[in-house]
């Protein structure tokens, strides 16, 4: 049988994952963290990720930034393979490609280097010319240039989360990666925070992941895709009327707000569910419950005109 060969995805495509598996050993157990993830990321979007604790979000975020290898699938990145890179070439790309930003702010900056410094640091370890001056436009363009000789213990939370970001996009990469950014701030803070890496998308065209257990995200993000026991299971897209890609940024933000006065229950998003390349979905759980049906049950799945009915099996 002739060996598959993996077409790189389309231009417009930044990230994308078919049938992505990774496996940890654990203690002689295996424990399967990704079981066949399918997943498309555009150039230029900035869309979240979220799902609850062991659902593999934080495995995908590592698998996507170099920090793990895939154990099989296929997984394109700015249209490279990630299977088929060595070492060399994996170093190059954690140290090019990808930014990272984390929850804990200890493991994002140095608390003795103040924030110019610390932006400075992967600029030096890259061998990057004027760092001087590059460390000033990204904290300039994060808000903090008044802040730059300020260290980590003397800002606040969103402060250190803006100074993490910038470090992140110091090195220009084209993908950027950031896990739980707001889950050490409260909500003000983070709606502050979510706001930077909203303008940066805007003005740098860098595409944003944001990986997150906080399904309130979904308000404030256009696309959020949920996991679910390793697997894409829905996705959540805003609303948009067809006027919104013409109109002006001051009348977006201007909706915005607008949108964030509504009552708490207005839809702003539109759920819908993923059919992976097998077939298979992931029907959430409270409609399951409210027709009697448990995980391991055997339904009917029946074709009706332009429709697929599934039914509970009457006992």
């Amino acid at each position: 049988m002739p060996k598959k060969v993996l077409l790189a995805p389309p231009e417009n495509v930044m990230v994308r994952c078919d049938n992505l598996v990774k496996i940890y050993k654990k203690k002689g157990v295996e424990v399967m963290a990704l079981q066949g993830l399918d997943l498309t990321v555009n150039r230029g979007e900035l869309m979240g990720i979220i799902g609850s604790s062991g659902s593999g979000k934080s495995t995908l975020l590592n698998v996507l930034g170099g920090l793990d290898r895939p154990t099989a699938g296929s997984l394109f990145v700015d249209g490279r393979d990630m299977l088929k890179f060595n070492d060399g070439e994996l170093t190059r790309y954690k140290r090019e490609g990808v930014g990272f930003v984390w929850q804990n702010s200890a493991r994002n900056l140095i608390p003795y280097l103040t924030a110019e410094q610390n932006v400075e640091l992967p600029l030096l370890l890259s061998g990057f010319g004027d760092r001087r001056r590059r460390a000033s436009e990204m904290l300039e363009m994060v808000g903090l240039s008044h802040k730059k000789g300020s260290l980590p213990g003397q800002l606040s939370g969103g402060e250190q989360q803006r100074v993490a970001i910038a470090i992140a996009l110091s090195g220009n990469p084209r993908l950027l990666l950031a896990d739980e950014p707001t889950g050490s701030v409260d909500s003000k803070t983070a709606k502050t925070v979510l706001e930077a890496f909203r303008t940066l998308n805007r003005k740098t065209g860098v595409t944003v992941i944001i990986v997150t257990h906080d399904v309130n995200l979904s308000k404030e993000i256009d696309r959020v895709v949920a996991i679910r026991d390793g697997k894409t299971s829905s996705e959540l897209i805003r609303k948009r009327s067809r006027e919104d890609g013409a109109v002006s940024l001051e009348e977006l933000e201007r909706r915005r707000e607008i949108s964030s006065s509504a009552p708490p229950d207005a839809p702003s998003h539109e759920e819908l569910i993923v059919l992976d390349r097998a077939g298979r979905l992931q029907i959430p759980k409270e409609h399951l419950s409210s027709l009697g049906i448990k995980g391991g049950d055997k339904v009917k799945v029946e074709l009706e005109q332009d429709r697929i009915v599934i039914l509970p099996v009457e006992r």
